[in-house]
Order: C-alpha cells, then sequence, then structure tokens
C-alpha cells in the first residue's frame, strides 16, 4: 500500500521554531510530526511512502536515514528548487505514485484518530477518482458536497467568495464540510494531471474536474483532528498526546 506525506512546507506560521528545523520535525508530545505520521500509516498497513522535501529538507533526509526508513520502503521527492504546492507535489511525485493501487495522502502536521485503513477501503470499494476525509467542524473554508457527497465546489465564509464549475452554482444548497488534509486517490488522477504545470493546489484540481469526474466525501461523524501548524495548536496537541488519542482536541 502506497502512501505520500506532505513535508515540504516552510512552517512559516510556526516560526521562529522553524527557522533552523523544518516544520516536519518540529516535536509533538517527544516525536517528531513526521515520525507520528509514518507511525499511523505503518500501523494502517502503508509500506510505500513518498515524502516531499524542500525547507531544510536534508535535516529530513538524515531523520530518515537515521530511523532505517522505520523499516518501510521511503523514497524522497526533492522540491528544494521550488515549492510545488500540493497539487504541483503529487504530479512530481508521479514516479512513484503510478501502479494499479490507490495511494493514500497526509498531511505532515495533521494529528487524528481516524482509521486510515478504513478510509483506504472504503475508496477501494466505491472506486471514485478520490476520497477526502471530510468532517462537519466550524472553519472558515468549506468544501461543498451535492446530497450524494459528490463534491461540487468550495466556499470562504469569512471572505464570502466560492468556487465551482457548475452553472447556477448556489452554495447553499450543498454540504458544507470541512476537509481534514487526508485523501485517497486513484492512480487515474495522475493522468488527469499531465496538463498541470508547476506550482498548484490539490484543491484547485480536484474543483476544476469535479464536474466531469467523481471525487467523493468520506464523512466521519466523529473524527477527532488537530492541525498542528500554529504555535498555540502544538500546546492542544501535546496536552491530547498526554491524555491519550480518545480525548477530544479543544
Amino acid at each position: 500500500m502506497k502512501a505520500m506525506i506532505f513535508a515540504a512546507g516552510v512552517g512559516s506560521r510556526l516560526r521562529p521554531l522553524t527557522d533552523h528545523t523544518p516544520k516536519a520535525l518540529i516535536p509533538v508530545g517527544g516525536k517528531p510530526m513526521l515520525e507520528h505520521v509514518i507511525l499511523k500509516l505503518k500501523a494502517a498497513g502503508f509500506d510505500r511512502l513518498v515524502i516531499n522535501i524542500h525547507h531544510l529538507g536534508g535535516q529530513i533526509a538524515d531523520f530518515l536515514r537515521a530511523n532505517d526508513n522505520f523499516g518501510l520502503q521511503i523514497h524522497l521527492s526533492d522540491e528544494s528548487d521550488y515549492l510545488l504546492d500540493t497539487g504541483g507535489g503529487i504530479k512530481k511525485a508521479t514516479p512513484w505514485l503510478r501502479g494499479d493501487e490507490p495511494f493514500l495522502v497526509h498531511n505532515v502536521d495533521i494529528l487524528s484518530d481516524v482509521d486510515l485503513r478504513a478510509l483506504y477501503e472504503a475508496h477501494r470499494r466505491s472506486d471514485p477518482l478520490a476520497t477526502l476525509l471530510v468532517s462537519r467542524r466550524d472553519t472558515s473554508r468549506y468544501l461543498l458536497f451535492n446530497k450524494e457527497d459528490k463534491l461540487c465546489g468550495w466556499r470562504n465564509r469569512q471572505t464570502g467568495e466560492v468556487k465551482s464549475y457548475y452553472p447556477y452554482f448556489d452554495p447553499d444548497q450543498y454540504q458544507e464540510l470541512a476537509f481534514s488534509g487526508i485523501h485517497v486517490m486513484s492512480p487515474r488522477i495522475l493522468d488527469l494531471m499531465e496538463e498541470w504545470t508547476g506550482k498548484f493546489s490539490i484543491i484547485q484540481f480536484y474543483l476544476s474536474v469535479c464536474a466531469r469526474t467523481d471525487i467523493r466525501a468520506y464523512k466521519a461523524e466523529r473524527l477527532r483532528l488537530i492541525d498542528v501548524g500554529k504555535p498555540e495548536a502544538l500546546a492542544r496537541a501535546e496536552r491530547w498526546l498526554r491524555e491519550g488519542e480518545g480525548a477530544r482536541p479543544e
């Protein structure tokens, strides 16, 4: 089973912690964020990983080497020269992601209690282009799904901005669900990305193709998740891990 970890971010919201340490190696509960995600993927049965690197990427390579890649097959997708964002990062990693099986993508700064194997198997059963882990939680930006849980658009509640390729799109007629930064993709997606170049967001890509393909929600009604991207979130994550992942983040 294949997975990709997004670990190339510069971690600007965590400065000065990330001035000399890549975000992926910032410790949470005594272990780097990257280690938490690798071990969660390994426990779910993922044995082939791709990790993209950019800011201080050499430290990530050294960390993996020092830990014998945690007993997994791990490839590094080097974006040191140019940060490609989430969509561009997936496209650059195409040589390792191609094949006959789906692959899971996981942000390095996300801690959650989701059953990754269950998510992966749900995707395999329905075989859409992509399956996005979503939940009903408060945020400013939402993905919009129809009654069949098919992606149709996006809305920023703070700014009022709406994006959709459907004509006469009324966002109020759709389910607002928050994206988790965890998703499973069919390798077919790599063919659709061929016309895209350089830096682009995977959400931007999803929105551009969702009207002509099948991108589905995997709704986790009781999902416990924390985005460890800000200093105040680090403190909450530390408490959460001390109490056990059964505790809901504040």
